[in-house]
């Protein structure tokens, strides 16, 4: 993981540097919108309500609406002087209990790592937490905004440590605009409703329940590839519907960059992933079988030496007659 913020938490006296990481990733799954005709993903312009003209980012600049439907423009020097914080404290205001606290209200949630010596500080303020059970309501500011926030212990695979959660204003949350009303439950009924919940009674355990949903879309979108229901298209990076072997396309691509370079390839890298040990030996001998053949050059060679003795020789034949004639 990737710290996002640095600071410190501060309780009286006491200053605990940390480093905060996203303590979440959302795994949800994403369509794109296309042409169903040809696959091309659909492309969506900055007009302009008024004059229907498109408009480009450097002209695009931060409007409120008022009640009635007046728009205020709020240039770049209004922004800028609007009340924000560079602040890398996390100050603790209270301790409170637990159940004070509605889950209603938590918004994101972040880990925090002691940093140099606040390991002895951070451990004094977990410990604290755990023992009290209680949670720290804090302030703290996050990208330029002053928010609140809880200090809380929390157990996870590598012990425990202390999640800050950020929390919604209040008039953020909103009230319900309804009521339900039924006439009282009757005894028995209250009964077998209790009966109920002491049969689905028991321990909670995240790892009990899967996104089937992902899952589903992950097995549909395979099947259509394995099937070649592709759209290809001209942003398309893959050549084929195929699921591509890494390995053995770094295999090949090691082999092509020696073969460039003028030298031999290993035949590590030139195997491509899944060959058995059978086929690797019967390569071995068809190339054993192949080898001979490279000597024909060689014979060749010695034809050329033999005939050159014998035109030799018919030139010496022929110089003896011209001896006797003189």
């Amino acid at each position: 993981m990737r710290a996002i913020w640095k600071g410190a938490v501060s309780f009286g006296l006491v200053s605990v540097p940390v480093k905060l990481y996203a303590a979440t990733e959302s795994h949800d799954v994403s369509f794109r919108q296309v042409h169903a005709k040809d696959g091309g993903r659909i492309k969506y312009q900055r007009i302009c309500s008024l004059d229907g003209e498109e408009v480009a980012y450097a002209d695009i600049a931060k409007g409120y609406e008022t009640e009635d439907g007046e728009m205020v423009i709020l240039t770049d020097d209004d922004m800028a002087g609007l009340p924000s914080t560079s602040s890398r404290e996390i100050a603790v205001e209270k301790f409170v209990p637990r159940e004070q606290i509605d889950p209603l209200l938590f918004e994101k949630s972040y880990y925090l790592e002691p940093e140099g010596a606040g390991a002895k500080p951070y451990a004094l303020l977990r410990q604290a937490l755990k023992d009290a059970d209680r949670m720290a309501v804090v302030t703290v500011a996050l990208r330029q905004r002053t928010t609140i926030a809880v200090l809380r212990v929390r157990e996870t695979e590598a012990g425990e440590v202390i999640v800050l959660q950020t929390m919604m204003w209040p008039d953020e949350v909103r009230t319900p605009d309804f009521k339900v009303e039924v006439d009282d439950a009757k005894p028995q009924e209250v009964k077998m409703a209790h009966m109920l919940v002491e049969t689905l009674a028991g321990d909670f355990d995240a790892t009990e329940f899967e996104d089937d949903y992902a899952e589903a879309v992950e097995t549909l979108v395979r099947s259509k590839i394995e099937g070649g229901e592709i759209k290809r298209t001209e942003t398309s990076t893959k050549t084929s519907g195929e699921v591509v072997d890494l390995l053995a396309a770094l295999q090949k691509s090691v082999a092509a960059a020696k073969s460039a370079r003028g030298e031999e390839a290993d035949e590590a890298d030139a195997e491509p992933a899944g060959r058995t040990p059978a086929k690797k030996a019967a390569a071995k001998k068809t190339a054993a079988k192949k080898a001979p053949a490279k000597k024909a050059p060689a014979k060749k060679s010695t034809a050329k030496k033999t005939a050159s003795k014998k035109t030799a020789s018919k030139k010496t034949a022929a110089k003896k007659p011209a001896k006797k004639a003189s």
